[in-house]
């Protein structure tokens, strides 16, 4: 038996999104095999494979919900726990990530990140990280370097876009929002970041996008 490789399509050049992009990007969670510490987080995180580190992670993978790069992924690990502490020994690693993950709240359910009323605080708590699954929200999007030279740069989340901020309206809107590169390409980093919104918040406007991708498994709020 012979196999003709004639009719194969050619192969992806692997273009990456442009540096500075602002999109709704949708994130799910890969499951790592390591337990997390509530019951929905099962298998969920990933421990590093770096010799003595403690540090355990979400493996996350953003898709490009709407517009001229939509269906394009970049994944990104966030950690939760272990690393370097503060002068507390808490995880500085994980305060960032947990900076990332409420900015994500935010900016997918359209709240104003100084609005502490009761009400919108319990929009902001989780049950476990396997509620971030789903999450859509306005990212800024950056190319990071690569530090080898057989593999070539990829896309990171350069920042959350919040709802005070004025292309968090365009990009909910649907208006293309010119790209803003960063004025100095980063070295690479294993800086975190991440996302959230399970059944516990309702969508509230336009934050709860009205086309997730049709794989990604999400809370209910998702789907309105």
């Amino acid at each position: 038996m012979s196999f003709d490789m004639n009719d194969a399509e050619p192969q992806k050049s692997g273009e990456i999104i442009p540096d500075g992009t602002f999109s709704k990007v949708c994130l799910t969670i890969r499951k790592g095999g390591t337990n997390g510490e509530s019951e929905i987080d099962k298998e969920l995180l990933k421990a590093s494979n770096s010799p003595g580190s403690d540090v355990l992670m979400l493996d996350c993978e953003f898709t490009v919900a709407e517009g001229p790069h939509a269906r394009r992924k970049f994944w990104q690990m966030l950690t939760v726990s272990g690393g370097k502490v503060d002068e507390k020994g808490v995880s500085i690693g994980w305060k960032i990530t947990k900076s990332t993950i409420r900015a994500m709240i935010d900016s997918a359910l359209g709240l104003n990140p100084e609005d502490m009323s009761e009400a919108t605080k319990a929009k902001r708590v989780l049950r476990g990280f396997a509620d971030l699954n789903g999450i859509t929200f306005v990212a800024k999007i950056r190319i990071e370097p690569s530090s080898d030279p057989r593999y070539s740069d990829s896309n990171k989340l350069d920042r959350v876009i919040l709802p005070t901020e004025p292309e968090w309206k365009k990009v909910m809107d649907g208006q293309d929002v010119p790209a803003a590169p960063s004025t100095m390409r980063r070295k690479p980093t294993s800086a975190p970041t991440a996302p959230a919104a399970p059944a516990w918040s309702q969508p509230q406007q336009q934050a709860a996008p009205a086309a997730a991708p049709a794989a990604t498994q999400g809370p209910a709020w998702l789907n309105g």
